[in-house]
């Protein structure tokens, strides 16, 4: 599937490129959904069940938490080195370098391994696509534990779409155009040592946990309204948390899940996750022209508060 996800992403850019209008550009969000679709819960089951079969499943949070800090840093730097590239090729050799991009993307793929070694022979079965998202969807549905640590999971990731608004705030906040970058990228440095840090939060317990969520939202929130730069430093340490707390519940869930049905479990939390980052650009979308962004983030902070309620319970698994 991570195969066929990468021909997809490739083949959404060269889309995007080849036909730039309103229905090539429709084509190739479909094209990208569908790429993404593939590599919700894949990836990061293949990663996992790598480790277990060195017997190392404990080091997946440092390990995983270290992959997301390295792709904020890859955003960050894409982002620095579009508006010279764009200044030399405009938008044409943006979009072409992107597509060498995602055709490496699809060469690292090709080198991983077929089947990750395991411990014990013969812990997986083949089945066909449907019978393995049925048996995943149902072994979800049966336990308590699995179930919480996936409604976890979906609504921290979903939280994690904050960061769409960050320029909105800071150009609300009176940040120049140049200053605005710099202000997000703050955010994403954040986020990276966040996630960075995972492999040392990974064995705290449900109370810390539900107590960090609860300090990002305040932090968060503050930040928020707070506004310049340092309220996008606060901004910064409260969605770095968050993403640690992510990453954290998320390697909770895979110790959770057995193998047969980990893809499946993951990319409930991933959907879940995307459904619940689609209801927060309805909100803004809906209530932007009225309320300030600031204000609206602030107020998201509430529910995210209350999340942490269900992270203390869900983390005890």
């Amino acid at each position: 599937m991570l195969a066929v996800s990468a021909v997809l992403y490739t083949a959404g850019f060269t889309v995007w490129l080849t036909w730039p209008v309103f229905a090539g550009f429709a084509v190739g969000f479909v094209v990208w959904g569908l790429a993404s679709s593939l590599q919700s819960g894949t990836v990061e089951s293949l990663v996992y069940e790598a480790l277990d079969g060195l017997g190392r499943a404990a080091d997946y949070p440092r390990i995983w938490g270290w992959a997301h800090a390295g792709a904020h840093g890859c955003t960050l730097v894409g982002t620095v080195l579009a508006t010279p590239l764009y200044d030399v090729g405009g938008y044409a050799a943006v979009g072409w370098v992107s597509v060498a991009i995602t055709i490496g993307n699809g060469l690292l793929v090709a080198a991983l391994p077929r089947e990750p070694r395991r411990r014990r022979d013969g812990e997986r079965t083949k089945a066909g696509f449907g019978t393995t998202l049925r048996s995943g969807v149902a072994s979800v549905a049966r336990d308590r534990a699995s179930r919480r640590l996936v409604v976890v999971t979906a609504l921290l990731t979903g939280f994690l779409a904050y960061d769409e608004f960050f320029p909105l705030v800071a150009r609300e906040g009176g940040a120049s155009t140049t200053e605005v970058p710099l202000l997000v990228a703050i955010t994403v440095v954040g986020q990276a040592v966040g996630a960075a840090l995972a492999g040392r939060t990974a064995a705290v317990s449900a109370t810390t946990l539900s107590t960090a969520v609860l300090g990002a939202a305040v932090v968060l929130a503050a930040g928020a309204l707070w506004g310049g730069y340092g309220g996008f430093v606060a901004i910064a340490v409260g969605y770095g948390v968050l993403a640690d707390v992510t990453v954290v519940t998320e390697a909770r869930l895979q110790d959770r899940l057995d193998s047969d049905v980990r893809a499946t479990g993951l990319s409930l939390a991933g959907f879940g996750g995307e459904t619940s980052a689609v209801a927060i650009y309805a909100i803004f979308a809906v209530a932007g022209d009225a309320v300030p962004t600031a204000i609206l983030l602030a107020a998201l902070s509430v529910p995210l508060a209350a999340t942490a309620l269900l992270v203390r319970t869900a983390a005890r698994a």
